[in-house]
């Protein structure tokens, strides 16, 4: 019984019960109006007969006179489904005619009979050997009184006919709602106690949980689907969280030892040229924790969406070809030449400074590991308008990213130079997977030489998705 209670309390199913409550009275209606038009319609078509045998009899009596008639109204009394067919006399009693008696009143007015009027056959016997009919009553110029009707059984057999198989239609529509209400309720019951148990689980703290899709698409499926997503989303939140708490405590433990051990050398140092030195390096270390601490912060706002209304159409052609003149001292300081294809006038829709940083974080890269490797030493930039998008592509010839680790490197603080010899935070391709999300792109890592056995080198591709009509 509570379980019903927990079913009338849904909101689909006091709608359903709304909408069979309003059927039943829309089919009621239904039922009623179509019996009445029914009754109406061969109502109509017995008067239209009548009055024919009227005219046809009137036509007699004034052609052949009294005789003529009574052979006329005798011939066709006699045919299978007569009319009802009565001489009276001016009191109203009955001298001949098809019918053993009549309601009486009947004659008392002549034209047709306001309300259907009782009477009875000469071979009816029992109590149910009255019938209704309705009739066109005349008089003749003799004084006589002729009436000529139709019995109304056929009509009433008729409506009731029809009145039962409205009902009988009307009663297994209404059983088969019934059926399909409480079927549908409680398959929604259902669903909504599986997406309530997942969501209990995802309360307590698993955020691996997914709230059930049934695959047919409907609104439940929908919500689902959103809020999957969502969950999707807030258990990478938590993850990256997770791996920042984790890495803070590793990665900064660190810097933030040195820049404590060069305090204590300079409060303990009297030498004043000493003293700068270690300051210096203080200041140094400290620069880095900022950068480290601004580069998380940008990380946090992409991922939080919270740039998300700046967005504009960009001239990333513009923004790759500034970069590259940018860089293009610091190449040729490493030893390496920097050249660049890119078509002119590309544009995209997004954020300037987020798109400027992350071309920015991979042109350093490139230029600060390219040179590690045995390969040719240039960096390769592409910028080209693609069906499904535009590609900007950054290749260098340096020792590359093995397959297996490319799904660390993205990670916050992860780097692969374990020794720390390289300047940098571990930072740098988690902002580009970030801004490249907040797009709606992606990022791509391959090998530039494929085939190389020495060097096959990376090449970093960011991929923004085409433009909609």
């Amino acid at each position: 019984m509570s379980r019903f209670r927990v079913l009338f309390k849904s909101t689909a199913v006091r709608l359903s019960a709304l909408y069979i409550l309003l059927f039943a009275l829309c089919a009621a209606t239904l039922v009623f109006y179509v019996t009445a038009m029914s009754e109406r319609l061969l109502t109509g078509q017995i008067r239209d007969a009548v009055q024919q045998e009227v005219n046809q009899v009137k036509h007699a009596y004034e052609v052949g006179g009294l005789n003529l008639l009574l052979r006329t109204m005798e011939r066709r009394a006699r045919q299978p489904g007569a009319n009802l067919y009565v001489i009276a006399g001016p009191s109203g009693d009955i001298l001949a005619g098809n019918v053993a008696s009549v309601q009486p009143g009947v004659f008392d007015d002549e034209g047709w009979t306001e309300l259907p009027f009782l009477y009875d056959r000469y071979a009816d016997t029992g109590a149910e050997k009255r019938h209704l009919a309705i009739a066109n009553i005349f008089t003749l110029d003799n004084g006589l009184r002729i009436l000529i009707g139709r019995d109304l059984g056929e009509p009433e057999r008729f409506r009731v006919l029809v009145r039962q198989a409205l009902m009988l239609a009307l009663a297994i529509m209404g059983v088969g709602a019934l059926v399909i209400w409480f079927a549908i309720g409680r398959n929604a019951l259902k669903r909504i106690d599986r997406m309530t148990d997942a969501s209990r689980k995802i309360m307590a703290g698993d955020l691996s949980q997914r709230l059930p899709s049934g695959g047919s698409g409907d609104e439940f499926d929908r919500m689902s689907d959103s809020l999957n997503t969502m969950l999707e989303r807030i258990e990478k939140l938590n993850e990256g969280l997770r791996q920042v708490s984790d890495n803070i405590a590793h990665d900064l433990k660190t810097p933030l030892t040195r820049l404590r051990n060069k305090a204590a050398d300079a409060l303990d140092s009297a030498d004043g040229e000493g003293r700068r030195v270690a300051l210096e390096g203080i200041i140094g270390e400290s620069d880095q924790l900022i950068r480290t601490f601004n580069a998380l912060l940008m990380i946090s706002r992409v991922e939080a969406g919270s740039v998300a209304a700046e967005m504009t159409p960009v001239d990333i052609s513009a923004i790759v070809a500034d970069t590259a003149e940018l860089y293009e001292p610091v190449a040729e300081e490493a030893g390496l030449a920097l050249t660049t294809d890119i078509e002119p006038g590309i544009e995209v829709q997004g954020n300037r400074e987020l798109i400027g940083q992350a071309i920015f974080n991979l042109i350093d890269n490139a230029v600060k590991y390219a040179p590690g490797g045995a390969g040719k030493p240039e960096v390769t930039l592409r910028l080209l308008q693609r069906p499904d998008g535009v590609h900007l592509c950054i290749a260098d010839h340096g020792p590359g990213i093995p397959v297996q680790k490319r799904e660390d490197v993205v990670k916050r603080f992860y780097r692969m130079d374990e020794s720390r010899s390289k300047p940098g935070t571990g930072l740098g391709l988690s902002l580009v997977e970030a801004v490249m999300e907040l797009h709606g792109g992606r990022l791509e890592l391959s090998d530039t030489d494929a085939e190389s056995t020495d060097s096959r080198g990376l090449t970093a591709s960011i991929v923004f998705p085409a433009k909609k009509d």
